[in-house]
């Protein structure tokens, strides 16, 4: 009886000692069988999924911005300090090269004591479990009962031991270091060593320092627990144990820890986000042009927008690359996965000093002036040319066209919710020129003060090469979403008198024929048309040359000109110097009542720098793969359009305008001294101010205005085009000939064609024909 008790006995003991070893086994070969759900493949640890941010680089390779679901750049392991290595491995797995994924020790001493003797010793997980954990097993498991979470994550731990084992077996070491510091989040939008230095610090992972690395390490034990900006004493903590770590290990020494550990976190926070850094309009054109889909017709408003979009299609390369052009495997690229370089035109330096110079033009000059002279308006801050019920139903079509109106239509939310929410305050950050405001206020006067902004948008683009240098689509893209450069067309004004000019210039005409400056008639319509006046009125009835009257606007030699000429003639000119838009053929047209992009006019104006070549506008260099491989090289469109001679004859008019007309300011405010012409424009109700700067070398616009036209100044003093946009353009000069990296556009001078015989100096041209009255050509 007792032999049978003992063998019973036995066998219990048996059963007991080897039931967790038969559990272990078949939970291993459950899991193996993806009973208890999939693990990863040996394909899928081949290729592990990635998203991998699209990068955006200047011409002078700084990094603009990126495009992504994750902010992460893959980094290389040659490529990252080795302080950051030596940190992760003191810290997280000292027998990192010693085991093949498991730590079986360190599991020993989690299980000896931590769980029997309570002491808190960190976990056993290696580098390797680590990054099992973070490519390939599931996180969130909060909303499970207690009983399924913890089975769960017992199942997830079997599952990440037997991930580790496969990645050992299918990297080097060093490349599964080099993942795992890839794929960890470090918040703020920081996915990956190489976005947590620059955020971080503003430098590469391969400059990290000692105390920077063992931060950026200090965080991969919580990151939310360890945030630096909202917990830098436990930051600060956490790196001087990660520092001791690296002392107690041998990689550093005991006087340099203890040097190291005294210093502060010496933060250079640059928060990424698609709505802050540089260039922040042109990232977006970029990115809303190769992710643009071949346009439909229901798509779009207006046969013009369906139009103009159909074209790019078939005409820009750039547009809608994301389905033109496919991976190996034959899906199309996507912008925000696939790690894709993109290398722009842009020059870092010139986008900066022109985002300054719009800054300080609007801020310092046109906003307070308006501000001031606004309120005192009927229904500030538009016009009293308008009515209270005008202005009722202007502001009743911006609230419908807000996202905030959409969203909740989409909803299915009744109208008379959505005006009672529209009135009803709330919390909101708004903009202002002196930082962002908190307030409370209701959504429908946010729309009212929105609508105080003056919007200014400026381009820059070498004529050339069609290279687009700087690219501002309006205040700030947090606020100001809508982009004036390529988006947004309006009224030109005396901008488009160049274009009849040219017809002059082509015709025989020189810039210094004479002409009579009196007042002229159209009929229209069945009635007199009499364009007014718009230069000095002490020339009336007087004699005087094409190029005065170019550089002073003025109407009536305009009108003069337009005589000479039918208004399709100056359309067909516009179309073939790059103008898609519409443009009226009425004899009115030179007065610039047509909406016309800025970006069209910065390419058009180009022709007459470039010696009567077209170059359209381009944006993009060449993209690449994750890999560095070439996926598409982008070359400008070129197209003749007038002869040199006569482009040389335009730049000498639009030199005239800077020299003593419209845009003389550029010589006696700015001091600026290189050879320049431009061309200024003022549209109707001073809505919009223009102006158009031309260089032997560089081609810029400015356009200034107000998101509505019945908004504006009351009268020419303030809103014309040379107080409204000169002066961005002024200051944006300034900062650059400053600039001893742009020399080569102060010392640049426009270039004579070869056997070009035309005497530029009117003065001495008039004195001649003064003395032989046959030298004027008679029409």
């Amino acid at each position: 009886m007792r032999d049978k008790k003992f063998r019973k006995n036995v066998i219990w003991f048996w059963v007991i000692i080897s039931l967790p070893a038969v559990l272990l086994l078949t939970l291993f070969i459950l899991i193996s069988a993806n009973r208890l759900g999939p693990i990863p493949s040996f394909e899928e640890l081949e290729n592990p999924a990635s998203n991998l941010a699209a990068e955006v680089y200047s011409e002078d390779n700084v990094l603009l911005g990126k495009f992504y679901i994750q902010n992460r750049t893959w980094t290389e392991y040659e490529n990252i300090s080795p302080y950051v290595i030596d940190a992760l491995i003191a810290t997280e797995d000292i027998r990192f090269y010693r085991h093949a994924g498991i730590d079986f020790r360190g599991l020993a001493r989690v299980l000896v004591k931590t769980i029997l003797l309570g002491q808190n010793t960190g976990g056993g997980s290696t580098i390797t479990q680590q990054l099992a954990k973070n490519l390939f097993l599931p996180r969130d498991l909060s909303n499970d009962p207690a009983i399924v979470r913890t089975s769960k994550l017992t199942v997830a731990k079997f599952k990440e031991w037997q991930t580790a084992v496969k990645l050992e077996r299918s990297y080097t070491k060093e490349e599964i270091i080099t993942m795992y510091l890839n794929v960890f989040d470090f918040i703020y939008n920081a996915v990956g060593i190489n976005s947590a230095a620059r955020i971080y610090f503003n430098t590469t992972p391969d400059s990290l320092n000692i105390e920077q690395s063992a931060m950026l390490v200090g965080m991969l034990k919580n990151s939310v627990a360890y945030n630096p900006l909202r917990n830098e004493e436990g930051a600060i903590k956490r790196r001087n144990v990660v520092i001791s770590q690296m002392e107690r290990y041998g990689y550093i020494s005991r006087t340099v820890a203890d040097s190291v550990s005294q210093l502060p976190l010496g933060l250079d926070l640059r928060e990424d986000s698609h709505n802050t850094g540089l260039a922040t309009y042109f990232r977006e054109y970029i990115r809303s042009t190769m992710n643009s889909r071949e346009p439909q017709r229901d798509w779009f408003y207006s046969d013009d927008a369906y139009n103009d979009a159909l074209w790019r299609w078939q005409n820009d390369p750039l547009y809608g690359w994301c389905y033109k052009n496919t991976k190996p495997d034959g899906t199309p690229y996507n912008l925000y996965r696939d790690g894709l370089r993109i290398y722009t035109t842009l020059n870092s330096k010139m986008q900066t000093y022109a985002e300054e110079a719009l800054a300080e033009h609007l801020s310092k000059n046109l906003q307070p002036v308006f501000d001031k002279r606004a309120r005192n308006n009927r229904n500030p801050p538009y016009s009293n040319d308008l009515t209270t019920a005008q202005v009722n139903q202007i502001m009743a079509r911006s609230v419908r066209q807000s996202d905030r109106y959409q969203n909740m239509r989409r909803a299915g939310i009744p109208e008379d919710s959505i005006t009672l929410a529209f009135n009803t305050p709330v919390p909101m950050k708004l903009f202002s020129w002196k930082g962002e405001r908190d307030t409370v206020i209701t959504p429908l006067d946010s729309i009212r003060y929105y609508k105080f902004f003056v919007r200014s948008s400026f381009m820059a683009m070498d004529p050339h090469t069609g290279y687009v240098k700087a690219y501002i689509g309006g205040p700030d893209f947090r606020y100001f979403k809508y982009d004036a450069v390529t988006q947004q067309k309006k009224q030109v004004g005396s901008t488009i008198k160049p274009f009849l000019y040219t017809l002059a210039m082509q015709d025989g005409y020189s810039p210094c024929f004479e002409v009579e400056n009196i007042e002229r008639s159209f009929e229209v319509n069945d009635t007199i048309w009499r364009p007014r006046s718009s230069g000095p009125e002490e020339y009336h009835g007087k004699m005087v040359t094409l190029k005065w009257g170019l550089a002073q606007s003025e109407n009536y030699i305009s009108a003069w000109l337009m005589k000479q000429f039918s208004p399709q003639a100056v359309v067909d000119i516009m179309h073939r110097m790059g103008i898609r838009s519409y443009i009226d053929p009425v004899v009115s047209i030179f007065l610039g009542t047509s909406d016309i992009s800025l970006e069209e006019m910065v390419g058009s104006y180009g022709t007459f720098v470039n010696k009567g070549v077209y170059t359209r506008p381009l944006y993009v260099t060449r993209i690449e793969d994750r890999n560095g491989n070439v996926l598409s090289s982008f070359t400008p469109f070129i197209d003749e359009v007038i002869s040199e001679d006569d482009a040389y004859l335009m730049t000498s008019l639009l030199q005239g305008v800077v020299s003593s007309g419209t845009g003389v300011r550029l010589r006696l405010t700015y001091k600026l001294t290189n050879e320049m012409g431009g061309k200024t424009g003022t549209t109707q109700n001073h809505s919009n101010g223009w102006f158009m700067g031309v260089m032997p070398d560089l081609v810029a616009g400015v356009w200034t205005g107000w998101e509505d036209q019945a908004i504006h100044f009351e009268d020419l003093s303030m809103g014309q085009g040379a107080n409204m946009a000169l002066p961005v353009f002024g200051i944006f000069m300034q900062k650059l000939l400053a600039d001893k990296d742009f020399s080569v556009i102060a010392d640049s001078k426009f270039e004579a064609p070869p056997g070009f015989n035309v005497d530029l100096d009117c003065d001495r041209v008039n004195r001649e024909k003064q003395g032989n009255p046959y030298r004027q050509r008679e029409y």
